[in-house]
């Protein structure tokens, strides 16, 4: 294996994670190497946290919350404010780490500070309320507290605005953190993390320890002393993280994907359509939670729809995240292998394969975790493809005859996290969003996040509760009812 690259090393140290403003490998020694996903080489190591380690992290929250959570709004915004000012010095440098541990090729910066402004400004409105009282001479008010120490287990295919989404609101809210990030891709959690600390946000406030999930993982979603947990994941996983938390009885957040569907009218601009679907299961090679994975299509246009899906996944030039590409690998062997099994149902069941289906051929590709952006057509809706999250470049093309069937096939998974609607019809358009079960619904558009500080979060095995927005920051908070006596 190579040496771990250059770009890396100004903000990571090989084998240690973030506990109490110390920064230590795991109580065993053990580590996880780390690899990337486009050679399958070494990357770094982090240290193999488990149950001991994740509750050394939380002892150190607890001794940072009493003071955390008495700084005022305005010194927790200001040290908020300060983080993202650094983040923003650093942007590139975080980039190159997420996309060299996920594998995807660079689109520049994304928003992070941005992120963080958004939730420092919202840091002094946590209001409450005054109440009406039967006696003339009470008081009654309202008032919103930090839970206290707070955990989130965060994913691997978004690592960097994953751990700013769930940090922030937490401790913006006055709770502190212990955060889990995936063994897969730590690498830009980690760094955030030294930025935070650089940023001058007290020790102990942001702890990370890096762990596989079934022991790190596992161990902070059982433990008493989280008072609210945030999980993005797998259904599977969501659902073994929620029954851990019932045992406690701890609050919970879970994001947990979405079998997202494109509805294709027959009245829709396909020149504005086609780039944007191809481009939605492309983008970070379809590991993405939103990603519009089945195309609902009036018959009309269904033919017409398939040939130029073929055509622009075709232009999809696939390669390293360094290289002047559209596509990467998956993340990891293990996650290759899913996708190529989806794709080996999709043919057992009777779609009709139009692109792709396997792996690309070439030296670029031999070590890597490379799958061929795929299209599926005359996909059956109860099939496994039309029905289960794949997380990889698999496109189902689904053909309806009308409104109704459009909305009953999109609406017919037990996912509802995102979807986009295709027309001209400004009453169809309203009608349509308003009918399908999703979190998110985008008109024209390839996607939901153009409207800054919106929720975001999904219906049904989605799951519940939101990330991004004001939501984000009150659902970090608990409501106390205090009643005063006037009576001199």
């Amino acid at each position: 294996m190579k040496e771990a690259p250059a770009l890396i090393s100004p903000l990571l140290e090989e084998n240690t994670m973030l506990v109490g403003g110390k920064w230590l490998a795991a109580t065993s020694t053990e580590t996880i190497d780390v690899l990337n996903p486009a050679t399958a080489e070494l990357l770094t190591r982090i240290p193999r946290g488990r149950a001991d380690d994740v509750g050394a992290a939380i002892d150190a929250a607890a001794l940072a919350l009493p003071a955390w959570r008495s700084a005022s709004p305005a010194v927790r915004a200001a040290l908020l404010r300060r983080w993202a000012d650094v983040i923003d010095q650093h942007a590139a440098e975080i980039e190159a780490l997420e996309s060299i541990d996920v594998g995807r090729p660079s689109a520049g910066p994304r928003p992070l500070g941005g992120m963080l402004q958004f939730v420092a400004g919202q840091v002094d409105k946590l209001h409450g309320e005054s109440l009406p009282t039967h006696t003339p001479t009470n008081l009654g008010l309202t008032v919103r507290e930090p839970y206290g120490v707070v955990g989130a287990i965060i994913p691997w295919n978004a690592p960097a605005p994953m751990f700013v989404l769930d940090v922030a609101p937490a401790i913006g809210a006055g709770n502190t953190i212990v955060v889990k990030p995936a063994e897969d891709a730590p690498l830009a959690s980690l760094a955030l993390a030294r930025l935070a600390e650089e940023a001058g946000i007290p020790p102990g406030v942001i702890n990370v320890v890096t762990g596989y999930g079934h022991e790190a993982g596992a161990a902070l979603a059982g433990d008493p002393r989280i008072r609210r947990l945030s999980f993005t994941g797998s259904p599977a996983a969501g659902a073994a993280v929620m029954a851990a938390c019932a045992k406690n009885l701890t609050p919970l957040h879970l994001e947990l994907g979405g079998k997202s569907p494109h509805l294709v009218f027959a009245d829709a601009d396909l020149d504005k359509a086609v780039p944007a679907i191809v481009r939605g299961i492309t983008m970070n090679s379809g590991q993405i939670c939103m990603a519009g994975s089945r195309v609902v299509v009036e018959r009309s246009v269904h033919a017409e729809l398939v040939e130029r899906l073929a055509h622009g996944l075709a232009q999809v030039s696939v390669g390293r995240w360094d290289q002047p590409v559209q596509m990467g690998p998956l993340v990891s062997s293990r996650q290759r292998e899913r996708v190529l099994d989806y794709i080996k149902a999709g043919q057992e069941d009777g779609a009709r394969l139009v692109a792709g289906g396997g792996t690309p051929s070439g030296e670029t590709y031999d070590d890597g975790y490379f799958v061929e952006p795929t299209l599926f057509d005359d996909v059956d809706p109860q099939s496994r493809i039309a029905q289960e999250e794949i997380f990889g470049p698999v496109l189902s093309v689904i053909p309806v005859d009308d409104e109704e069937s459009a909305i009953a096939v999109a609406n017919g998974t037990v996912y509802g996290l995102a979807a986009y609607v295709w027309t001209r019809d400004v009453a169809r358009a309203v009608r349509v969003a308003k009918a399908i079960e999703a979190g998110q619904v985008s008109v024209n558009a390839g996607g939901a996040w153009d409207a800054i500080g919106a929720p975001f979060g999904g219906y049904k095995n989605s799951g519940f509760g939101r990330t991004q927005g004001a939501d984000a920051v009150l659902e970090h908070t608990q409501v106390k009812t205090i009643t005063i006596d006037g009576t001199p």
